[in-house]
């Protein structure tokens, strides 16, 4: 029999598949087209102390095998979600993890207490949004990281994560270590690539706040890297983000030494990726007498 499962810290999911925050909504779009509880777990839009309009548009722009991105945090606030939609999404069942962002240090500790008292499976702490006017991304100074980490580590109650920033002061795998000093259970790597585009007919940049976020395959050899280089250094464990669109990829990141993967662009490419990936999860595993994901994490290392 083969399991499927994986544990991470003191969160059991049911397969490695998560959805990738502010790709899947709250979940209930995609339930209308297929079991979403199906998945191992969703990831929540990103939810601030306060409801964000988010930015103007145009919000996306797609570029040669990716997708630019300036949403700017768009949500309903952590008060309406604890009230509205987090029910929701327990009654289909799902394991939800609440990312979070916080335009200061105290907010994110404000948020993470809101969340810590209530259903959420775990948090996600967002230190790594590039689209956010007039914000630094916290995620590129370690020594801010390190505060927002250790504040929302005394408020948290549950298995607190960290999605890392791929670029910033440093290496990730600096940031990474900092971040688990603190006390993280989980390491998410990496969120989107600051980046452009120019309209030419315009003759000036495609998006008011000049950057964006670059996701999609384009962006895949990069992340699979950095999960390579942390897995082999962290205590802690590793979630692969960043260009995964089919089961193939996935494996690639679990043999990178990843403990499990988010999908996000690819959810706009295919609403079906999320379980497709998971059948396919499923299939590799009975055609390689995979017994479980332990069998193979991080076989690639050398």
């Amino acid at each position: 029999m083969i399991n499927l499962s994986v544990q991470i810290g003191n969160l059991a999911l049911r397969n490695p598949v998560i959805a990738a925050s502010g790709t899947f909504g709250f979940g209930q779009e995609y339930s209308q087209l297929y079991d979403t509880s199906r998945l191992g777990a969703i990831c929540t839009k990103g939810l601030t102390l306060h409801p964000q309009q988010g930015n103007p548009g145009p919000r996306l722009w797609e570029t040669p095998c990716g997708l630019l991105n300036s949403i700017g945090l768009q949500n309903p606030g952590v008060t309406s979600f604890v009230e509205e939609d987090l029910p929701k999404m327990k009654e289909m069942g799902l394991v939800v993890i609440a990312n979070v962002w916080g335009n200061t240090v105290k907010e994110y500790g404000q948020v993470v207490r809101k969340l810590s008292n209530t259903s959420v499976d775990a948090i996600e702490i967002n230190i790594s949004c590039p689209n956010i006017p007039g914000q630094p991304i916290t995620g590129e100074q370690i020594a801010r990281t390190a505060r927002v980490v250790r504040e929302a580590r005394k408020a948290c109650k549950k298995p607190l994560w960290v999605k890392l920033s791929p670029t910033g002061e440093g290496s990730s795998l600096q940031l990474a270590r900092a971040i688990q000093a603190e006390g993280a259970n989980a390491v998410c790597a990496a969120n989107t690539f600051r980046a452009m585009a120019i309209d030419i007919t315009e003759r000036k940049p495609v998006f008011r706040n000049i950057f964006a976020g670059l996701s999609g395959p384009a962006i895949k050899p990069i992340t699979l890297g950095i999960v390579y280089e942390l897995s082999l250094a962290l205590e802690i464990p590793v979630i692969g983000v960043g260009g995964i669109t089919n089961w193939q990829d996935a494996v690639e990141f679990i043999m990178a030494g990843a403990y499990a993967v988010q999908i996000g662009t690819a959810n706009f490419i295919d609403p079906f990726c999320g379980i497709k990936i998971t059948e396919g999860l499923t299939t590799f595993m009975e055609n390689e007498s995979i017994k479980s994901w332990e069998d193979i994490r991080g076989c690639a290392h050398q």
